[in-house]
């Protein structure tokens, strides 16, 4: 079981997950450790270019859409260095990639399956920073 196994089976379960995937293979889409929020989405309604979260022969990957078969309902799924990773079926894809550090990424809107995974998504993502900017301050104090 990867490390995206159960981020995956959060998502598949309708809900909008946060985390920091390791790796450098997005880059400089996604950097290492960089915080991530996915939310569930329609596959019919994926587009190239887009971030998924989806299952090809059995690893679970966060990478780009990297072509559409609608007729046969499956995506083409490729890292951002040219790796192709294979095709997979649209009950396979669990989420689309929202925000990237806190950065919308674009033509999101009307992909994601239901406003409450955003919503929940946003007010994970505010918690987490909120989290992250307590231990940087008490960090920083412990230097002091």
């Amino acid at each position: 079981m990867g490390a995206l196994d159960a981020v995956a089976g959060r998502a598949a379960g309708g809900t909008a997950v946060v985390f920091r995937p390791s790796g450098s293979s997005m880059v400089p889409l996604i950097r290492s450790r960089q915080q991530v929020v996915v939310a569930p989405v329609d596959p019919a309604k994926l587009e190239v270019g887009d971030i998924v979260l989806a299952r090809v022969a059995g690893v679970v990957y966060l990478h780009l859409v990297s072509a559409v078969d609608a007729a046969g309902k499956r995506v083409q799924i490729s890292n951002n260095r040219g790796r192709i990773n294979g095709w997979t079926s649209h009950d396979r894809v669990f989420g689309i990639c929202v925000s990237v550090d806190g950065v919308p990424r674009r033509r999101v809107a009307g992909k994601i399956l239901s406003a409450e995974s955003a919503e929940s998504a946003e007010s994970a993502e505010s918690a987490e920073s909120a989290e992250s900017a307590e231990s940087a301050e008490s960090a920083e104090s412990f230097r002091a």
